[in-house]
């Protein structure tokens, strides 16, 4: 399956962010162990990129940007991208983006901690808690 992680929700688990790092740690486990393809934003590594160098060094800023690229697929973002999100009907312009690209390389879930933020999306979204029950639901009608 795949899916499309937003920004808020690496963060949470980079940040250790609480509450929402438990689920967010579980989820990109399951990216991890290769049971779900995550897809990150082109604009989520640059944001993250630049948020953590800020605050922690460029150091562990790029280390943590390098885990990010060997677990995650990158959905890049192009003028195709960027001109379909300008007329999406999102609020949120970074949002735009990252469905646009999601929808591009179709992912089947996108899961953020603004689930408001992507009212317009034709994709399921779900905040991580939300998509681990549902995981979980799925293991346990034995559809994994």
């Amino acid at each position: 399956m795949k899916v499309l992680f937003d920004t808020n929700v690496i963060l949470d688990v980079l940040l250790g962010r609480e509450p929402f790092a438990e689920a967010a740690t579980y989820l990109m486990s399951k990216v991890e162990e290769s049971e779900i393809i995550g897809y990150l934003g082109a604009t989520t590594i640059t944001t993250i990129y630049y948020l953590l160098q800020k605050g922690l060094g460029r150091d562990i800023a790029a280390d943590k940007i390098e885990i990010l690229l060997s677990i995650f697929e990158i959905i890049p973002v192009n003028r195709m991208i960027l001109e379909g999100a300008l007329k999406s009907g999102f609020v949120d312009f970074e949002d735009a983006v990252l469905y646009e690209g999601g929808n591009n390389v179709g992912v089947e879930y996108i899961i953020t901690r603004d689930v408001s933020g992507f009212k317009a999306s034709d994709i399921p979204v779900f905040n991580a808690v939300e998509f681990v029950n549902m995981l979980e639901s799925i293991k346990g009608q034995g559809l994994t």
